[in-house]
């Protein structure tokens, strides 16, 4: 029986940019569509037999051409049917949540995004995670503005979306005086933050004021069973916006590494 060796598939993607100052980095990833199957069927001993469909004769099991109705093969004569090759098996293993398959397979990210993304992402506690710490290193002084755009989208009907009860209505005029004011606070806060590290205060405790919007980077890793979890949620309408962002280039990756079980997983999330 022959024997297949695990390996890393070390990656030379470039960074892509997410949101003004932030991007996702694919570091490195394993497994396969292929793998997931014969992590599958490893009770059997059969593992990858192959993808599909084939045409195969009923009586000589010779693989004929597709548009054939009759076997060719010497006089055998026998009828050409449409086999289904191990497609079959992984939409079965995602359809009836067979998952532990999935999780011989995953990947590696190295994400920079503002630190309020961070704290929704680190709910995903089933991934690994190890972040930027500014009591070692001082922060870079990187800050999320959003878009006019970005701040005059509102939802009637996400709650988590919306201002609070009695605010203003908030004209384009108001989001442009909004981002003056938040590059202001962003100047006054890297200020003070190196006036502090200057004057003696150790890098954990100078850094207490600084806030969600200023960036940070981790690497993040998971099998593909988890990282399909986080993008059911995270790729979702009702997620803030900015996660959707680097959420869509996680998905976008992956749907690269692992082109079958992504079409299983788009057609489940389109139902």
């Amino acid at each position: 029986m022959e024997i297949r060796r695990f390996k890393l598939k070390i990656t030379s993607y470039e960074r892509i940019p997410v949101l003004d100052h932030g991007y996702v980095e694919l570091i490195e990833s394993w497994g396969s569509d292929e793998r997931i199957i014969e992590a599958a069927r490893m009770s059997t001993d059969k593992g990858f037999l192959g993808w599909g469909p084939k045409y195969v004769c009923d009586k000589c099991r010779v693989e004929g051409v597709e548009g054939l109705e009759t076997c060719i093969e010497g006089s055998c004569l026998g009828t050409v049917k449409r086999v289904e090759g191990d497609e079959k098996l992984l939409k079965y293993l995602y359809e009836h949540k067979h998952a532990t398959p999935f999780e011989m397979a995953g990947a590696v990210f190295e994400i920079q995004a503002p630190i309020m993304v961070f704290r929704e992402w680190h709910r995903h506690r089933t991934q690994s995670y190890s972040e930027l710490s500014a009591r070692y290193t001082s922060l870079p002084n990187v800050n999320y503005v959003p878009t006019v755009e970005r701040l005059m989208l509102n939802s009637k009907t996400n709650k988590q979306a919306g201002t609070i009860k009695g605010a203003d209505e908030l004209t384009e005029e108001g989001a442009r005086a909004y981002i003056w004011d938040l590059e202001c606070e962003y100047k006054d806060q890297e200020e003070f933050y190196q006036r502090s590290l200057k004057m003696g205060v150790p890098k954990e405790l100078a850094r207490v004021h600084i806030g969600v919007g200023r960036y940070s980077r981790m690497r993040a890793q998971a099998n593909l069973r988890n990282w399909l979890a986080f993008l059911t949620l995270r790729m979702a309408p009702d997620a803030q916006w900015e996660i959707r962002q680097y959420a869509n280039i996680v998905g976008e990756q992956l749907s690269k590494l692992y082109p079958r079980t992504w079409e299983l997983f788009s057609s489940g999330r389109s139902k």
